[in-house]
């Protein structure tokens, strides 16, 4: 009877899978591959034969803290996440069921894990590593030879109890994908121990703490850019930073608080998790006038104190400016007036000359000129046909037997009147064209 029970069991097993037993840590990146030999799948035949999908029994979905990844490049799946002290003394049982696409073949298998409490971690160092992906820190090797990296070398006091606490792929952290598919995605990876750090970090830190307030600055070299580089780790120093006790530390883990203090019971959990508004009183005001005071203050200072050196400049400094060309223009500028007066009736003397003999020709019967004199009321106007005209300080004189013109004594000029041309009276056209 004993030995058909056992065969009996044997049997459940073999249809059902062994359910396996897992130990995750508080505070501590927990990871865990899912292979086809979990389900006695022996060998691949078609590339992505195999798809998973693991969750909580008889639930939809992973605890919050956790997440699943399947690696197209090592055709398995990982399970992996930092538990929170929230979870400590839980157990979990996650179930995943698995597809063989080759055939539509469906198998399940239980997996059976239990959080652990640990002391958390309260020094942390985090850090992006550019040319690797998510899936090459599941590798043991590679976890392995990070944290040498801190024991031997940066963090010796950290020997004892350095370990990852968090592990990201940076696309997932709000990065972006690489603009070659070649290229690696980048990974955000936090390593911590319980020690003081060391003052080699603190003087790495230093010595990339004015890279904060750039993106990425993977162009950058430290003096410790050797150490990674000769174990395969390319570090973004712009994301090098050290977290330690005063820093908060819900930045730490993948979903969101761990809480430092003992988790409250009954009624006072349930008033703590209910959410309390705040008063309109207490709503912060934006105070425009001060935005204004150092708008206008700060500009009108610049200004007036400009505007002072100019005055002073210009007050104290004028008598050592001086320019004789300009000097010499304005005191002859009157001289200048005078001279060009002086020279415009000889210059139009020819001109005069060259026209006198068409006044004569034309019948001043016809036409009446009426010349006014400077010396005589604004008034007055004479006409050349009035015989008094010539009687009242008018004298013809004649420079020349051939000059024509009539010369005016207004006063103590001279001026010659040009009388006004005839009118103009036009022939009559024939049929030709030809003036009659």
């Amino acid at each position: 009877m004993q030995l058909l029970l056992l065969i009996v069991v044997a049997l459940l097993l073999l249809c059902n899978g062994a359910a396996a037993t897992l130990q995750a840590n508080v505070g501590e990146l927990f990871t865990y591959k899912i292979e086809p030999h979990l389900f006695n799948w022996t060998h691949e035949v078609i590339s992505e034969q195999f798809s998973y999908r693991p969750t909580i029994r008889d639930h939809p979905d992973l605890p919050t803290w956790m997440r699943y990844e399947y690696s197209h490049e090592y055709h398995v799946g990982f399970l992996y996440g930092t538990p929170p002290e929230t979870e400590a003394g839980k157990a979990i049982s996650i179930e995943v069921i698995a597809l063989n696409r080759q055939n539509f073949e469906t198998r399940i298998t239980a997996l059976s894990m239990s959080v652990v409490q640990k002391f958390p971690t309260p020094n942390v160092v985090q850090m992006k590593i550019d040319n690797l992906n998510w899936v090459h820190l599941m590798d043991p090797g590679r976890v392995e030879n990070l944290r040498n990296i801190f024991r031997k070398d940066l963090w010796p006091s950290s020997k004892e109890d350095l370990s990852v606490v968090f592990m990201e792929s940076a696309v997932n952290m709000g990065g972006r994908l690489p603009l070659r598919p070649q290229q690696r995605e980048g990974v955000i990876v936090h390593v911590g121990s319980v020690a003081q750090f060391s003052p080699r970090l603190k003087e790495l830190q230093e010595e990339v703490r004015p890279l904060y307030k750039l993106p990425s600055c993977t162009y950058k070299r430290t003096s410790v850019q050797k150490i990674f580089e000769n174990v395969g780790f390319k570090l973004d120093w712009c994301a090098f930073k050290m977290v330690g006790l005063e820093s908060p530390t819900e930045i730490l883990y993948h979903s969101g608080k761990q809480q430092n203090e003992q988790q409250p019971s009954g009624e006072e959990q349930l008033h703590n998790d209910r959410w309390m508004g705040i008063t309109r009183e207490d709503v912060p005001r934006r105070n425009y006038i001060d935005e204004f005071a150092f708008a206008f203050a700060i500009p009108g200072m610049i200004f007036a104190i400009l505007m002072g050196m100019l005055s002073a400049v210009l007050c104290f400094q004028h008598e050592k400016f001086s320019d004789p060309h300009s000097e010499f223009f304005f005191a002859n500028i009157f001289h200048i007036c005078e001279e060009s007066c002086a020279q415009a009736p000889s210059d139009s003397e020819a001109d005069e000359q060259s026209e006198s003999s068409v006044f004569f020709e034309s019948p001043i019967s016809s036409t009446v000129q009426m010349v006014k004199c400077a010396d005589q009321p604004m008034n007055t106007l004479k006409s050349l046909k009035d015989p008094n005209f010539l009687l009242d300080n008018i004298s013809m004189r004649s420079q020349s037997p051939s000059n024509s013109f009539y010369q005016l004594d207004c006063g103590a000029s001279s001026i010659y009147p040009r009388p006004k041309p005839p009118p103009y009276t036009g022939g009559t056209l024939g049929r030709n064209g030809v003036d009659i």
